[in-house]
């Protein structure tokens, strides 16, 4: 079996099951995470933080859908450029649990 066959193979995917998982833990707990400096909720930073989320449920519980839009906007991949995309928008509007 090569390497991209079992890339690409159902299954548990434990780093963006861990991810999603991480995200949820710190919402729960510190739902001021996807606001503003000011305190408000800022709205891009949520739907990344979501985005980021979903695609590590999705993935990570092993699931690989057939269509290639959803199988790429919930892939490994997905997931981390998404929360990538959310942590510098927090930092970017001066989010203050991130300094």
């Amino acid at each position: 079996m090569n390497a991209e066959t079992h890339r690409d193979s159902p299954g548990i995917a434990w780093l963006p099951l861990s991810i999603a998982l991480a995200i949820l833990a710190a919402l729960t707990v510190l739902p001021a995470l996807a606001t503003d400096a000011a305190g408000r909720a800022d709205h891009p930073a949520a739907l990344l933080v979501c985005w980021a989320m979903s695609a590590g449920f999705v993935r990570g519980v092993g699931f690989l859908p057939r269509h290639p839009l959803p199988a790429r906007l919930f892939s490994t991949p997905a997931c981390l450029f998404a929360l990538a995309l959310a942590v510098w928008r927090l930092h970017a509007i001066g989010q203050p649990l991130l300094a």
